[in-house]
């Protein structure tokens, strides 16, 4: 069993995002502010449902009951993108802002981790619970903010980049029109 299909088995699918049909036929998701309405983003390209899943992170329940919550471990970003894609295993932890100012920076790194901290606990789930030894070890992390949802969306001009594989390097975007999966992962 891949490692997507275990996790398709353990996340309940209302805590997913699920992939639609562009009208070229292609692959697309758009993620989401549940308490904001007109804060969303497309993400164009994705791979195939058998590759990825989607998970609305934010929907896991804060840990408030058993953490202090003084260093932000109980912060989560809004989104987890898990693919294998054949070429590429990436977990991509995406934090959305619908302004540029409304989060510090410190604040947004602290959601990352979280976010980070979660696919841990998943990956810790699937090891034991369903037994399967290497599960989610080959997967590289990159981590994303998108800044600016809410004003004029303009085309995403920035250069690919590899080095978003912790969350103080996170990839900011800002005022997106829509992405591109392989942008966001670093592809070529």
């Amino acid at each position: 069993m891949s490692d997507i299909a275990i996790l398709k088995e353990m996340i309940k699918q209302s805590a997913t995002v699920p992939l639609v049909e562009d009208s070229y036929g292609k692959k697309q998701v758009t993620l989401r502010e549940p308490a904001l309405p007109n804060c969303f983003v497309t993400i164009r390209g994705m791979p195939q449902d058998d590759q990825v899943i989607i998970i609305k992170v934010d929907d896991f329940t804060s840990p408030k009951a058993i953490f202090c919550g003084s260093k932000g471990e109980c912060k989560r970003a809004d989104f987890a993108i898990i693919a294998d894609t054949g070429k590429k295993k990436v977990i991509l932890c995406i934090e959305m802002k619908a302004k540029s100012k409304t989060s510090l920076e410190w604040e947004i790194i602290q959601q990352l981790k979280g976010a980070q901290c979660f696919v841990a606990y998943c990956q810790k789930i699937g090891k034991e619970f369903w037994s399967a030894k290497h599960f989610l070890d080959a997967y590289v992390y990159r981590f994303v903010t998108i800044r600016n949802i809410n004003i004029h969306k303009k085309p995403t001009r920035e250069a690919i980049t590899d080095n978003h594989d912790c969350p103080e390097n996170m990839l900011k975007i800002s005022s997106p029109h829509y992405l591109q999966f392989n942008f966001l992962i670093g592809g070529r």
